[in-house]
């Protein structure tokens, strides 16, 4: 994303903004882990998506005027030789201003002064927090100076302009599929049985560390056998025992989009006859979801379908004996947007538009039969219907058999 992108959402906020208001959105703070030591940071996404900074203790402060005209306010941190010896340089005004394209950069030391000088009715706050931060938590910044203030949640506005995706987005997110394919395709390589669940995740991370620095997208989820059945197992313990089916739900990240892929396969590399007929069920109703998904469409019928026609398919292959039974067999949800967050913030739509990115995940959990695994790809809607933007990502039967036979 350049500058552009992101003086066009600011400008895309503003419009949503009534006259004489003002907005603050603030970048957050690193958490602490224990004692001296810090989780990696990172910033809130709303932050980002309106200025493409990173760096902590930052604040954006959008005021509009009577006459619906915009000014424009990015607050960093100071300069600081000793702390950037010890956690690198911060940006310069000017880096921040190339980056943003926000003229007017200021240091976080003066905005306090700078928000008591301010005269407006309504202030937009973005409250859909829970960091322990006082950056996310700034009454204590406009309580004394503003007593009377109207405030107003920011989050809707933010939500609504996230949810139909702009070119440049969609050109990052397939960039990051292309990275999550080569994560797979290595998890896919080195299976084999006795294989641990962290020697998985350390050919995704390796896979995904040649293209930069950015690590993956979310907490990956990769298990194996028993642990599959643990939705968002995460602590890369178990074996890999011949015959297991290996679950992951992965992405990758490319310039703040997150994609969201599972792949599920046996670590031998050759489906038993019971993994080929639940596997089968998820596949046929992944492509049919993507053979009817079209603007138009309400969004609750695309959960609905994949639970329903999933439903119809494990009747008819013998696992169940009604359609009723589907909750046995089928534990979570089927779609989710994805974007600046992998589960994304957006607006609920009501009807499919063309723009919107999300998940299509089927997932089956057949305990009696020691098999769980997940198929989720991720649909971008088009003009005229959809497109898989995981399709390159082996998916089929002979596609995983064959990687893995090489």
């Amino acid at each position: 994303m350049d500058k552009s992108f992101h003086i066009h959402n600011r400008a895309r906020l503003g419009a949503l903004m009534e006259p004489n208001s003002a907005a603050l959105i603030f970048s957050g703070n690193e958490l602490n882990r224990s004692a001296d030591a810090y989780h990696l940071f990172a910033a809130d996404r709303n932050f980002v998506y309106l200025t493409g900074i990173e760096q902590k203790q930052s604040i954006l402060l959008i005021q509009k005027g009577e006459e619906g005209a915009l000014s424009q306010r990015l607050y960093l941190l100071p300069r600081d030789l000793m702390a950037e010896r010890w956690t690198g340089r911060r940006l310069s005004p000017e880096k921040a201003a190339d980056i943003s394209g926000i003229a007017n950069i200021r240091s976080t030391e003066e905005f306090a002064g700078d928000f008591a000088a301010l005269e407006f009715d309504k202030l937009y706050l973005d409250l859909f927090k829970n960091r322990e931060s006082d950056y996310d938590r700034p009454a204590h910044l406009f309580a004394g100076a503003h007593p009377q203030l109207m405030v107003e949640n920011l989050e809707p506005k933010l939500r609504k302009l996230r949810t139909i995706k702009q070119k440049c987005e969609i050109e990052a997110l397939r960039r990051a599929e292309e990275m999550t394919k080569a994560g797979i395709l290595a998890m896919m390589r080195a299976s084999k049985p006795g294989m641990y669940e962290y020697q998985y995740k350390a050919e995704f991370d390796r896979a995904l560390g040649q293209f930069g620095p950015a690590p993956a997208g979310f907490q990956s989820i990769i298990s194996a056998g028993a642990n599959n059945f643990c939705i968002h197992y995460d602590a890369y313990t178990g074996r890999a025992q011949d015959g297991d089916m290996v679950l992951n739900d992965v992405g990758a990240q490319w310039d703040g989009l997150i994609v969201d892929v599972s792949r599920g396969w046996p670590c031998n590399g050759k489906f038993t006859e019971k993994q080929r007929l639940l596997y089968e069920c998820a596949l046929k109703t992944s492509n049919y979801l993507f053979s009817i998904i079209r603007p138009g469409m309400k969004m609750r019928d695309v959960d609905a379908t994949i639970r329903s026609y999933n439903a119809k398919l494990l009747v008819q292959a013998g696992v169940m004996e009604s359609e009723s039974q589907v909750g046995t067999y089928m534990w979570h949800g089927g779609a989710h947007h994805i974007g600046w967050d992998v589960h994304d913030m957006v607006e609920m739509p009501e009807i499919l538009a063309p723009g919107m990115v999300f998940c299509v995940d089927v997932g089956i959990y057949h305990e009696a039969w020691g098999i769980g695994f997940r198929l989720e790809d991720n649909c971008l809607v088009t003009e005229e219907g959809c497109e898989n933007l995981s399709a390159a990502i082996p998916r089929t039967i002979e596609e995983i058999e064959a990687v893995m036979a090489k």
